[in-house]
């Protein structure tokens, strides 16, 4: 199998800025198929096949939608699904409380899974895809992009070198911006459904582990009520102290709430504070400015000002002479590491040597997968129970990562 057929489930920002973009150029490249985007609304697709940075980047390159045209159809990615031939690729862009739905749809039709973070909000919903994708043989990969950044990943080979010693308390925060409280996150991201630690924080809680191996013990997550424009209730800001199984404490600030005229795109950053055997040592990432300032004629942005410092390392577009543009980042590489290893999966057609690669996949701990990486679910599910319950305090009891 040379090449994998790919169908995203869900059109949104992430789909435009990250996902679709990496598959379109791994399609010019000829390791991925045909292309394919099903969301509820023909306008959300329509607004994707019209995307000036997607026709400047792909020219000549197209891709199937659904729906073309009619109602919203929030079920027909049912449908869509069913009429791919086995072992493809579909990926799963949707809002946090719809991927373990879509994400069984795709493995009951026999197709390798690619989903955004988190991967569900209960660890049993974990278990169920862990066996599912077991007995068939497929693949499923959680989207955690920024264990790409090469950042993180040097961070990791140091740390379990020992260079670092052992992390004992840290601190971390992605603040979105403001403007993310008129998108359509305030159709879904309410109180009953999520909370900015479930949907960001758990970049840097999953980065701990990736980092320096540890399991999370506790968490307590306070939560602040608020608003969003249409009235809905949401937790827009949010703070967790998770306690980790060597006793060592991190502190995560999330929210929708960085300013809009600010010259970055969010606030973002982990800092791990470590001891070796006789002094102390650190971990310092000030991941939302990497040492880029530009002033535009004007603004990129239309909610900011001409001065910009963008991030040139999580995805961008650059010109390396060829028909189109060339993605580039740690969303790219993500996207990319994730879809080879599905088509390396896809193909063997024997079950037994599909789990064979499924275990290394699993091992090597690099892609966060089901059996990899249940600590990030129960993480999610106790942090959603400490939040309804005014920051008291839960315990994780994360099994041993493999």
């Amino acid at each position: 199998m040379t090449s994998i057929d790919v169908l995203i489930v869900g059109g949104g920002m992430i789909t435009h800025d990250q996902l679709l973009p990496s598959l379109l150029h791994m399609q010019r490249e000829g390791r991925v198929g045909e292309v394919a985007v099903c969301a509820s609304r023909p306008a959300t697709v329509r607004r994707l096949l019209t995307a000036e940075s997607l026709k400047r980047a792909f020219p000549g390159q197209t891709f199937r939608t659904f729906p073309e045209v009619g109602p919203p159809q929030p079920e027909l990615f049912r449908e869509v699904i069913g009429r791919m031939p086995p072992r493809h690729l579909v990926v799963i862009a949707v809002p946090d409380q719809l991927h373990f739905d879509v994400i069984m749809t795709a493995l009951h039709h026999d197709q390798h899974v690619c989903v955004v973070k988190p991967m569900v909000l209960e660890y049993s919903h974990a278990q169920e895809i862990e066996r599912e994708a077991h007995a068939r043989g497929l693949l499923v990969a959680v989207e955690y992009h920024k264990r790409f950044d090469y950042r993180n990943l040097i961070a990791r080979r140091k740390y379990r070198a020992g260079e670092f010693g052992e992390f004992r308390m840290g601190t971390a925060c992605l603040l979105e911006k403001w403007n993310y409280r008129h998108s359509n996150f305030q159709n879904w991201m309410t109180v009953e459904n999520s909370d900015p630690f479930s949907y960001i924080g758990c970049h840097y809680a999953d980065l701990v582990h990736f980092i320096t191996g540890l399991l999370p013990e506790t968490v307590s997550v306070f939560g602040i009520r608020d608003r969003f424009p249409n009235g809905n209730e949401a937790f827009l800001w949010t703070d967790a102290r998770v306690i980790w199984d060597n006793g060592a404490c991190l502190n995560v600030q999330n929210a929708l709430s960085f300013p809009d005229a600010a010259p970055g795109s969010n606030a973002q950053g982990l800092t791990l504070h470590c001891q070796g055997l006789s002094e102390g040592t650190w971990v310092s990432h000030s991941d939302q400015f990497r040492g880029v300032k530009y002033c535009y004629t004007e603004s990129p942005d239309p909610n900011g000002a001409p001065y910009r410092e963008p991030n040139p390392d999580y995805f961008e577009y650059i010109d390396l002479g060829g028909p189109g543009l060339v993605p580039v980042g740690y969303g790219y590489r993500s996207v990319e590491h994730i879809v080879s290893s599905a088509l390396r999966v896809a193909g063997e057609r024997d079950l037994h040597r599909r789990r064979d690669l499924l275990r290394e996949i699993d091992d090597a701990g690099i892609i966060a997968t089901p059996a990899n990486s249940a600590y990030n679910e129960l993480l999610v599910e106790a942090g959603r129970r400490s939040i309804l319950n005014d920051g008291r305090r839960e315990y994780v009891n994360a099994p041993k990562a493999r």
